[in-house]
């Protein structure tokens, strides 16, 4: 069996949303949505202040409360243990984002065809290519690049990574490189607290 996780070294990383754009190119997200985030902070005073950075999409929790909550079946796990939503199952009723406590998932209010990007245009090519992948009124999230992970690809996120900061692999293998990092590094996944156990681990929080 494979479990598909990720690391995430906030320490290093640039807050440059190279993995935003990344994220929304792969998967041709509507206008507004975004799978992948970068939340930004400050802390300090001037002169000594900074910036924080949080790179956060679906954790992929293990013990997901999403997949508990979703009345259908359509948000499960697949066969690398990651999180997904079948869109022929989900009716829109949203109990799956008001579970998830790390505030992953989004709503497609509309389709892209009722909503291209640029208003007042008619949708790009590129557009009408997509727009049957994000069906209106269903509940959208980040799938861990499952189209590409198949192909021996990292997810876009981390192959763009301008610092390197984004570690994917095997967690069930203890001699692949993100089990050699998180536990090097001391990495933790956010509100470990909950027992959601996520895939997604971070080193490096402020």
């Amino acid at each position: 069996m494979t479990h598909y996780g990720m690391m995430i070294d906030v320490s290093t990383c640039a807050g440059c949303d190279a993995c935003v754009m990344a994220c929304k190119y792969q998967n041709a997200t509507p206008h507004g949505m975004y799978w992948c985030k970068v939340i930004k902070g400050e802390y300090g005073t001037y002169p000594n202040s900074g910036q924080t950075v949080l790179p956060i999409g679906c954790q992929h929790c293990t013990n997901a409360p999403c997949v508990r909550a979703c009345p259908t079946g359509a948000s499960h796990y697949d066969e690398n243990g990651n999180v997904q939503v079948d869109y022929d199952k989900c009716i829109g009723c949203r109990m799956c984002m008001g579970a998830c406590p790390y505030g992953a998932r989004e709503f497609n209010w509309g389709s892209m065809d009722e909503n291209p990007y640029y208003e007042g245009f008619e949708q790009t090519p590129y557009e009408q290519m997509r727009a049957s992948e994000h069906p209106r009124g269903v509940v959208e999230k980040c799938v861990m690049c499952n189209g590409r992970t198949a192909q021996g690809k990292e997810p876009a996120c981390v192959q763009t990574c301008i610092t390197k900061s984004r570690v994917f692999g095997d967690l069930d293998d203890p001699d692949s490189e993100i089990c050699k990092q998180i536990a090097e590094k001391g990495a933790h996944p956010l509100m470990e607290e909950l027992g959601t156990r996520p895939s997604v681990y971070y080193v490096g929080l402020q």
